[in-house]
Parts: C-alpha cells; structure tokens; sequence
C-alpha cells in the first residue's frame, strides 16, 4: 500500500504547536487541590503496547513516582492489540473512580479515530485527558547488514530491489506504519507494510534481518544500535536530537517535507472526578521536573516533556485527531 500524501500534508512536526519545551500548567498544587479519602487501595495504570516500548517506559517511570508520592502502589498492566485500542478500550469501560489510568498515544488518541471502523472507544467522549507527557521522534532504522549508510543509499536500494521494499512496525495504524507510508508516497516507490504486535519483536526481526526497515522511537532502538545490531540512519523531526547530534533529519536527508513526531499522554476514564484528575496533573507534572526523570526521559532515551493541563491535551488531541484523519484517508489504511 502507498501513500498518496500531499507535501503540505506531509509536514508533521509539532514545532507549530508549542510542544518543544515544558508548558506553562495553570492547575492548583497538589497541596491545594482536596481529594479526600483517594487513593485507598493500588491504582491500575494500563499501557497498550509491549514492555519495553517508549509507552511502557513512560508508564513504569510515572507509576514508581506515583506510587512514592500517593502512597499505594500504582501497578502496570500491559494490554495488548490493535495498535491500543484493546487498552483503551478497556478503560473507557473501567469505573471513573481514579482508579484506573491509561497510557495515551498518537495511535491510540489520534489515529485510531480515523483507522479503525469499529473502534471499540471514542478517544473524546470516553476519556478525562490528565496530562500530554513528551513528545519524540522516530528514527529511521535498518539492518546493519543491508549495506546502507544513508537514506540516499537505503532509497537507491529501494528502487533497485523490489525485494527489499518491505518495511516493519510496531503494529497497523501506529505512527510508525505511517511513517514508512509516507516515505513511500515522498519516494515514489511502493512498500509493503509488515505489522507486529508492538515494537520489540518488529526491531528483533529488523535486527536479525527478516525485514529491511522500519520505523520506530529512538527509546526501544538505542541499545540494539550501541550493540551493533540495528544501524540508525535518521530522524523525523524538524532538528536533530540532543541525544544523537550526529544523527541526520530526514529533511537534511534529502526527503523534502519529512516531518513526523509521536507523543505521550495519561488519560483516565470519562467521569473521573475533577478533584482526582487535577492532584494527578500537579503530581505528573511534578515527577517531570524530577531531575532523575529529566536525565531518563530526556538525556537517555531524546524524548521532549511536555506536562501540560488537562485543558492544553482536550486541545491538542483534537487537533491532532483532524490532522491524521487526513492522513489515513489519504494513505488508504484501514483497519478492522
């Protein structure tokens, strides 16, 4: 399948919306905010995707700070399956006591919406947005025995080798599959997607050679690429990383018009009390300025924190719901 994406369309980048740094949060402190009585027992904090994923990390990291701060344990459960959507719509289901949280993405929160024709949630109707966490790139990355050392020299390939037009992701509808989409349409050379459930067992068969490529976030690539077995070749974003300085944009790369960032976001179910969904901002914001979580989120793994209010994500997930509904359409994915 080949995407069919305008170059307007075709720019992604976040850089117009503000999201480069932290943002202002004009919620109460925790101190002030009365929640009475919560929480009492261990709170569930659902993430999507496989361990070991940028959604994953994301969720272990915020759940062992929670779990400090509100005094009961605050438990990763990871459920699996269309791109998120069982997650989520697990939570929506779930009781609004604050009992229950959700790791959010683009996917789930943004490009399901469009994708999937009976999603099994609304990501608007049937979440309380809590707070936007970080923004990251996705990098392009290639088996090291495919011989390339450029996207100028993986493209070469690809128009030489119909064999080698396959490209892997985390799963059908994930910023990752869009991406090889819209690299396809920007090359004009069609590419097959191949789907896996979650990021780690798509990045061991790029790594071991039964696929050529894929995209994903730098978090779950760096230690495959530092023990030789995955070769990074560029990011998707506007400017390149702190983490990786030497790493190339796709722009810089010679793909015009490449821009593309995924992000991060804690959602708890629709009717979640107010007084519960602010304490929970004001601690997710405070654990985001925790110099050990700068240094893991940021310095470690390139991610960009946000921590915005729940007011600033209800806002920016609908933007970015209307943004890749064109996306989808244009590209022809679709999912069941």
């Amino acid at each position: 399948m080949t995407a069919s994406f305008s170059r307007r369309s075709a720019v992604l980048g976040l850089g117009g919306l503000g999201l480069g740094a932290v943002w202002p949060v004009g919620v109460a402190r925790a101190a002030d905010v009365a929640t009475p009585g919560w929480p009492v027992k261990p709170i569930t904090y659902v993430v999507p995707f496989t361990p070991g994923g940028s959604t994953d990390v994301i969720g272990r990291t915020l759940s062992q700070k929670l779990s400090e701060i509100l005094g009961q344990p605050v438990v990763v459960d990871n459920k699996l399956g269309a791109a998120g959507a069982v997650g989520a719509g697990f939570v929506a289901k779930s009781k609004p006591d604050g009992y229950t949280l959700f790791g959010g993405t683009i996917s789930t929160h943004a490009i399901n919406a469009s994708l999937y024709k009976n999603l099994p949630y609304d990501p608007v109707r049937d979440f309380e947005p809590v707070a936007l966490v970080a923004t990251l790139p996705n990098v392009l990355i290639v088996n090291p025995n495919l011989g390339v050392n450029s996207v100028a020299e993986l493209v070469a390939l690809l128009k030489k080798d119909p064999s080698k037009r396959y490209f892997a992701s985390s799963g059908a509808g994930t910023s990752t599959h869009l991406a090889g989409e819209m690299l396809a349409d920007l090359i004009g050379v069609p590419l097959t997607h191949v789907p896996y459930k979650g990021t780690p067992p798509a990045m061991m068969d790029v790594s071991a050679g039964q696929v050529p490529f894929m995209f994903d976030q730098m978090t779950a690539a760096v230690s495959l690429a530092q023990a030789g077995k995955l070769k990074l070749l560029a990011v998707t974003t506007p400017k390149r990383m702190a983490l990786a300085p030497g790493l190339p944009t796709m722009m810089e790369s010679g793909i015009s018009n490449f821009q593309m960032s995924s992000w991060q976001a804690v959602y708890a179910p629709k009717g979640t009390p107010g007084p519960i969904v602010q304490r929970l901002n004001a601690e997710i914001v405070k654990i985001l300025k925790m110099p050990d979580v700068i240094a893991k989120l940021t310095d470690q793994l390139g991610m960009d924190i946000v921590g915005s209010s729940p007011e600033e994500l209800a806002t920016f997930m609908k933007s970015e719901i209307t943004r890749w509904a064109d996306l989808v359409k244009k590209s022809g994915a679709t999912a069941s």
